[in-house]
């Protein structure tokens, strides 16, 4: 398990990946999660606009991102 810090309460899915480092481009990011090859907290999500909050999971591409908000 990996921790991403992220600035702000919230952040999108496809924002998310391209911070963590596991996809290069917003089109990668949107088409990967189209293909459901994401999931949040377990599930299979298909939206890039799908918000996510401190404490989500992500699982991708073989990778275990968990949000943190910094703090300060």
């Amino acid at each position: 398990m990996e921790d991403v810090a992220v600035r702000d309460e919230v952040i999108r899915l496809g924002q998310f990946l391209k911070l963590a480092g596991v996809v290069e481009t917003g089109g990668e990011a949107k088409l990967r999660i189209q293909n459901g090859e994401a999931r949040v907290n377990g599930l299979v999500e298909t939206r890039r606009g799908r918000q996510l909050a401190s404490g989500d999971l992500v699982e991708f591409a073989g990778h275990s991102l968990r949000v943190v908000v910094e703090s300060g």
